[in-house]
């Protein structure tokens, strides 16, 4: 029996427990501010950290988790029909960070402190963005669509604490095919060294 997993495997095996750990910590925090902190004026969430982690790791399927951070959020809080449109499909627009990734490439993000913590931001920033332009788009009014940057602000936070961390533990924040190819290529060295 064959105890490698494929390529296609080892992406799905890690999109599904980023899912899982999003979903999770979304919850926790969803219910949290639902629950007992209804009338704080901010919000706290991990969606635009992992989102970001898994941009880096596996580009444009990040969009998965995105989309499940809005539903997880507004099924946790009883939303209304239209904030499940505002934060499924304004979370999508974190896909424009797709464009730094182009742009920097994946090593120099993941190797430079700075750019990889601005990429995280970014992220955060396209998902409040899309958030408002659906929600104005919806008929929001100007002021509504602007609470989406202030009242998520403290998500920035943790945002860049996220990435600052995994970006220092081997093979997290990187691109997962490179990776692959780097531990394989380190395997091999040690074999041949042996």
């Amino acid at each position: 029996m064959n105890s490698h997993l494929t390529l296609k495997q080892y992406r799905n095996l890690d999109l599904f427990l980023f899912a899982v750990m999003l979903l999770l910590f979304e919850w926790i925090i969803a219910t949290a501010a639902s629950r007992w902190f209804p009338g704080q004026p901010y919000t706290v969430s991990l969606v635009s950290a992992i989102t970001t982690i898994v941009l880096m790791r596996w580009g444009p399927w990040a969009a998965i988790h995105a989309a499940l951070g809005g539903l997880v959020y507004c099924v946790v809080s009883s939303a209304e029909p239209r904030h499940y449109l505002i934060y499924i499909v304004g979370n999508l627009f974190a896909m424009l960070s797709l464009i730094l990734l182009k742009g920097f490439g994946h090593k120099k993000i993941r190797d430079n402190v700075l750019l990889s913590l601005l990429f995280g931001e970014a992220t955060l920033l396209f998902m409040q963005l899309g958030r408002a332009i659906v929600a104005l788009a919806l008929g929001s009014k100007l002021p509504e669509c602007l609470a989406f940057f202030t009242t998520d602000a403290l998500s920035g936070l943790f945002t860049v604490v996220l990435v600052w961390i995994t970006r220092r533990l081997d093979g997290i924040f990187e691109n997962q095919i490179s990776y692959l190819l780097r531990v394989q290529k380190e395997q091999k060295e040690e074999e041949g060294g042996n």
